[in-house]
């Protein structure tokens, strides 16, 4: 049985400015930097979290796995500073979407360096 996610990979272009993103902008530490053969993986989270990003080269594994999807999977984090953090990643320049009002609380999305959006919401009390 799976019983938590362990990690989320993301085919990016740039693995060295997608890594910049994630640290310099979110605030996410680099749990690994490696390299094996012609493969590199990057593996970032927030500080203690229990799932992890992967940032894998988007034309490696194309070419690795032609019939591959390498579309940016749908993430959505959640904050306990919801406020902090949308005024945060717009004082760092970063595209950050308007806040929608949904039942179960508060989203806004937000976009990387290379224009892939993700989600981030306050769940309702």
């Amino acid at each position: 049985m799976i019983n938590k996610i362990g990690q989320v990979m993301l085919y990016v272009n740039n693995q060295d400015e997608s890594r910049d993103f994630w640290t310099e902008k979110l605030g996410f530490e680099v749990i690994a930097d490696e390299t094996s053969g012609p493969v590199r993986f990057i593996e970032l989270a927030p500080k203690d979290a229990a799932t992890t990003i992967v940032l894998h080269n988007k034309e490696f594994v194309a070419k690795m796995n032609p019939g591959m999807n390498l579309g940016t999977p749908s993430l959505m984090f959640f904050t306990d500073n919801f406020d902090k953090l949308n005024s945060d990643l717009k004082n760092k320049n970063v595209t950050v979407g308007e806040i929608v009002e949904l039942p179960n609380g508060r989203v806004f999305n937000f976009a990387d360096n290379e224009q892939n959006y993700f989600a981030v919401m306050e769940k309702a009390q």
